[in-house]
């Protein structure tokens, strides 16, 4: 929130700018009918100047002082506060009063003077790592042995036998919440490291993805903050940017509800999500040649990338 010209008041000598904050809560009357209360709420407001292309971690919180905040945290459907600040560039964060609790809202802003608002956001890009550059020369021999007894003689791993090793492999895992491996799962990551289109994989794309997932693992266990063995949608974000992939709030909140439940993501879904985003990532760089951004394709190519990408 930008609050560019002070109030027209020649009895006060103070220059402020007048505002009134209302923060409402979306949607409590269908929650109420299945039993949830309204979510006490309120919110703050920060000094902040910079970068719009930005989403703000805890460490900027932590250091940095509201400048003003609603009256009080209250369980009602809409809060409000008028308030008076200097001219300047200001961050309004709502909020619920406890941790961990999610829902809709609608955040207004009225002014007296001229003003302007704009989302905090990330833009979208991933960073991916150079592709490993692996040889039969480098596969030591415990893997090879690992691999053969896995991958039966046709020496191939398929998306079955995938889901078979992943699963196996979960469940040793006691600090991991996880229901286990989908085929669909596995053949997403099937089709990302497949790269002689036989729709199994050699010893090379099997090394390169167990690579990937043993990388994932500490990923997640990293931003497993609370040590539950799954992530909340606050830790998903920090644990998807590790992983390369900087997303926008819209995008966050689209992955939660696809790959959360309960609220919860857990390893085979944060996992699933990592293949979807490098496979879409991966499919739309291939498209946009010319680095535009900006990508046209036909209803046959289009097809293709949503349906096997």
């Amino acid at each position: 929130m930008t609050l560019q010209e002070e109030d027209d008041d020649p009895e006060d000598e103070e220059e402020a700018c007048s505002f009134l904050v209302a923060l409402m809560q979306k949607d409590r009357r269908r929650y109420r009918r299945q039993g949830q209360d309204m979510h006490t709420v309120g919110f703050a407001i920060y000094e902040f100047k910079g970068c719009q292309s930005v989403h703000l971690k805890k460490d900027f919180f932590l250091k940095h002082s509201s400048c003003a905040r609603s009256e009080s945290f209250i369980n009602l459907r809409e809060v409000s506060t008028r308030l008076r600040l200097p001219p300047g560039e200001y961050l309004v964060v709502p909020s619920t009063f406890e941790p961990g609790k999610e829902a809709d809202f609608v955040l207004r802003i009225f002014t007296e003077k001229q003003s302007a608002t704009e989302e905090l956001d990330d833009e979208v890009v991933a960073h991916f790592e150079d592709e490993e550059d692996i040889t039969e020369r480098d596969i030591d021999d415990s893997f090879r042995a690992m691999f053969a007894k896995l991958s039966g003689e046709d020496m191939e791993i398929s998306v079955r036998e995938l889901m078979t090793i992943l699963n196996r492999v979960v469940t040793k895992h006691k600090d991991l919440k996880t229901d286990g491996f989908s085929m669909e799962s596995c053949r997403g990551m099937v089709n990302m490291m497949d790269k002689d289109g036989t729709s199994r994989l050699g010893i090379i794309e099997f090394q390169i993805l167990w690579n990937k997932i043993k990388k994932w693992l500490e990923i997640f266990r990293q931003f497993d903050l609370d040590m539950s063995g799954c992530m909340s949608s606050y830790e998903m974000r920090m644990a998807l940017e590790s992983a390369g992939f900087k997303l926008n709030n819209r995008l966050n909140q689209v992955l939660v509800a696809r790959y959360a439940e309960n609220e919860a993501i857990d390893f085979d879904n944060f996992v699933c999500c990592l293949v979807k985003l490098e496979a879409m990532f991966k499919a739309f760089q291939q498209l946009d040649k010319d680095g535009t951004g900006s990508v046209e394709m036909n209803i046959t190519e289009w097809l293709y990338l949503t349906m096997c990408g």
